[in-house]
């Protein structure tokens, strides 16, 4: 990840901070919560009236694309053998024009640490979900909280109701980048702010749940062990539905420990 300082030329104060992440060529902005819609991006006004201070991957990535050279100029071709690049690259680019645009006075500046404020607010990210029944999610954040939340609850996000009405969408589920969203086909964001603040904390730890993983999920070779039985054995408990899979996969099945001692009875 790559840190820049958005300053303000005119007064040399910060605006923000643009994060860049390299592999997943995406960005993401924080913006000081001192600002206001008057002292903000104009792009940013509306989130900044709204006290939303995380700009989100898609906005940030329209405020970059507002000062760099279009992929579809004319010369681009030429523009690109001059920077000896191989391929066009918008952090590239950014770069190379310090982030300047002559619609304001700003400019990025690059920074290795991240801002006091930004840490503080980097602890309401998500770095686990999980896609559970009834479009209920289950979020993990990097605060130790753990939160079920209701999409349903969730319909005023842009997107929502398509991920509602289609299972493979939904079930597409993941930690977005960063851990700033969690997102449907990396296409459908829920900011890790709305999560935190909608969703039914759990008084439960990430740990309780790794626990439960190490101690209670068996693989196939484990479940023949604990069974005394052959792989042959265990097929057949399957088919019969004497044993139900938590996971299949073609190498071997997931069960869960409960399940397979029930079969000692």
């Amino acid at each position: 990840m790559k840190i820049f300082e958005i300053i303000n030329d005119e007064n040399k104060s910060e605006i923000g901070v643009l994060l860049y992440y390299k592999k997943k060529k995406e960005f993401i902005i924080e913006l000081r919560e001192d600002l206001d819609e008057w002292t903000a991006p104009l792009l940013f006004t509306k989130l900044v009236k709204n006290k939303v201070f995380t700009v989100p991957r898609d906005l940030a990535y329209l405020w970059v694309k507002e000062r760099i050279i279009p992929s579809g100029r004319q010369n681009i071709s030429d523009i690109l053998k001059t920077h000896k690049m191989q391929s066009y690259d918008e952090m590239k680019f950014l770069e190379i024009s310090r982030g300047r645009c002559s619609q304001d006075s700003m400019y990025i500046k690059r920074v290795y640490e991240l801002p006091e404020y930004i840490l503080e607010r980097r602890k309401k990210l998500v770095t686990e979900c999980v896609v559970c029944e009834n479009h209920v999610l289950l979020c993990f954040f990097a605060d130790g909280a753990v939160k079920k939340i209701e999409l349903e609850h969730l319909k005023d996000v842009d997107g929502i109701s398509k991920v509602l009405r289609n299972e493979k969408l939904y079930q597409s589920c993941q930690v977005g980048t960063g851990g700033y969203s969690v997102t449907f086909n990396d296409s459908i964001d829920i900011p890790a702010s709305v999560l935190y603040e909608k969703g039914m904390s759990i008084p439960l730890s990430r740990n309780d749940f790794l626990c439960f993983a190490r101690n209670n999920i068996l693989d196939t070779t484990e479940s023949c062990v604990l069974l005394e039985c052959s792989r042959q054995n265990l097929a057949y408990m399957v088919k019969q539905e004497q044993l139900v899979p938590v996971k299949n996969d073609m190498k071997g099945n997931l069960y869960l420990k409960g399940d397979v001692i029930k079969n000692e009875w």
